[in-house]
């Protein structure tokens, strides 16, 4: 329960302060262009019955504003004089056109207003991550460091690679880290016609089609290539399984059940299958059976392997901390000047934004479709603990989201008011009424299957059903 209220909070605040500042851009380019803001709203107020929805607003003296916050957790609101937008306010377009009214400003301001959120999200992105640069500098493990090399699985193994190469790049150019929140290591791998490894202390290339499926690449289990970490224990929980049974720090799991294991990925693996049989039992004598395990260990320094006996808690864990890159490699360290952060927090949110678009086309697919999340696989992106660096970093991902997601050409988005906007500059002819009222109910529309749909996955995945 107390992780998922850190998680819920560290949420609620990351879009609280994107929302904020979203609507905030739209306010800023409204009022310096003299356009009346009648509401500014951190989420919105739906009526219920009676009840106006608001937690709170008030509107300052000689303020045409009034500000607040609603109770509907689903983005912000800014309403403008003389705009057809989300409230559906037809009773104003009826009135005579006035001067601090939307509608009778210049194309050019009103493109400015509806694009002021995508832009303010897009630079606090950019500014977020060049802060982070700043304070806690790059680090990141070289993939032509990783002296074990990677591990393959089946389909990639057919195309010619093999356990223990170690991948040094591509025809697009070598490889720097394994992966970051974008996949662009497994992007570059799938663009790729030639990948360079080093096999056996000989380089050799490998050619590949140049169009592979990503996303199959990263939801195939186990994954296309992983670093090869093997099972060695990084230290043991008190009073655990695994201390119960004698297993120490230093110790590598060769073997669980009689299936052999060589890597925390085929651990992981065993133990899934594991969590497939305690599905189908019904009785405690039959989950105790599924759970006592026989591992086979090698412990530090010895040459004979160990047998040992142990049952796992009820969620199939050991109690030991896994090895992991950090116990076998040095990262790579890059700090930066307060005015060197700005260019190195500008590329890396320019990068993280151009993996986003480019893994955008594989939701056309199933499996694409499968991996749309709802408010609860972006709550899970934080961490279950409050740790600054996560948080930031997650809430610069998210205004890139929420940017490149409110520029898509969808009415009742900003996107889709700037395709309206730039027809008329196209054309020097306004959309009539009608059909703007009649896109934003479409728009609207086709938001709230989409947010259905995306918060169905969620709960399909809590499940266990997809």
């Amino acid at each position: 329960m107390e992780t998922f209220l850190i998680r819920l909070l560290q949420f609620v605040l990351a879009i609280s302060l994107l929302v904020l500042l979203h609507e905030g851009g739209h306010m800023f380019f409204a009022k310096l262009f003299g356009v009346r803001v009648e509401k500014f709203f951190v989420f919105f107020d739906v009526n219920i019955g009676k009840w106006s929805g608001k937690l709170f607003s008030w509107k300052p003296k000689k303020d045409d504003t009034e500000y607040g916050m609603g109770w509907l957790p689903l983005g912000g609101y800014c309403k403008i004089s003389g705009m057809i937008d989300e409230s559906l306010d037809r009773e104003q377009m009826k009135k005579d056109p006035q001067p601090w009214e939307f509608r009778t400003k210049p194309a050019w301001q009103r493109l400015l207003i509806m694009i002021g959120g995508v832009l303010v999200n897009f630079v606090l992105a950019l500014f977020i991550y060049s802060m982070i640069m700043f304070t806690w500098g790059d680090s990141y493990f070289k993939v032509s460091d990783m002296t074990m090399g990677m591990r393959f699985n089946a389909d990639a193994k057919a195309l010619g690679f093999k356990d223990h190469d170690v991948m040094l790049g591509t025809d697009q150019g070598s490889f720097r880290e394994f992966a970051n929140v974008n996949g662009d290591f497994f992007r570059q791998i799938a663009q790729a016609k030639r990948v360079d490894v080093l096999r056996n202390g000989k380089k050799q290339s490998i050619k590949l089609p140049g169009d592979m499926d990503m996303l199959s690449m990263i939801k195939t289990r186990p994954y296309f290539v992983e670093p090869f970490i093997p099972a060695q224990v990084d230290s043991v929980m008190s009073g655990s399984p695994a201390a119960k049974a004698g297993m120490k720090a230093g110790d590598v799991i060769k073997s669980i059940n009689g299936k052999a294991v060589e890597t925390w990925s085929d651990m992981n693996y065993q133990t899934g299958v594991l969590d497939d049989v305690m599905a189908v039992k019904n009785t405690h004598k039959d989950s105790l059976a599924a759970r006592s395990v026989v591992l086979t260990v090698q412990h530090k320094g010895a040459t004979k392997l160990d047998t040992m006996r142990m049952v796992m808690t009820p969620d199939l864990k050991l109690g030991v901390y896994q090895s992991s890159l950090a116990s076998f490699y040095k990262p790579v360290q890059v700090q930066y000047g307060f005015l060197e952060s700005f260019p190195a927090g500008a590329k890396h949110g320019w990068n993280v934004l151009r993996g986003y678009v480019g893994n955008f086309r594989y939701l056309a697919s199933a499996d694409g479709a499968k991996s749309i999340g709802g408010f609860g696989s972006i709550g899970s992106l934080f961490p279950p603990y409050w740790d600054w660096y996560m948080f930031w970093s997650m809430t610069a991902f998210l205004s890139i989201i929420l940017a490149f997601m409110n520029i898509l050409p969808i009415p009742a988005l900003d996107g889709g008011h700037v395709v309206f906007l730039l027809y008329e500059m196209i054309t020097r002819r306004k959309p009539s009424e009608k059909f703007m009222v009649w896109a934003e109910y479409a728009g609207i529309t086709i938001l709230i299957i989409l947010m259905v749909f995306a918060n169905l996955n969620d709960i399909l995945r809590w499940l266990h059903v997809m």
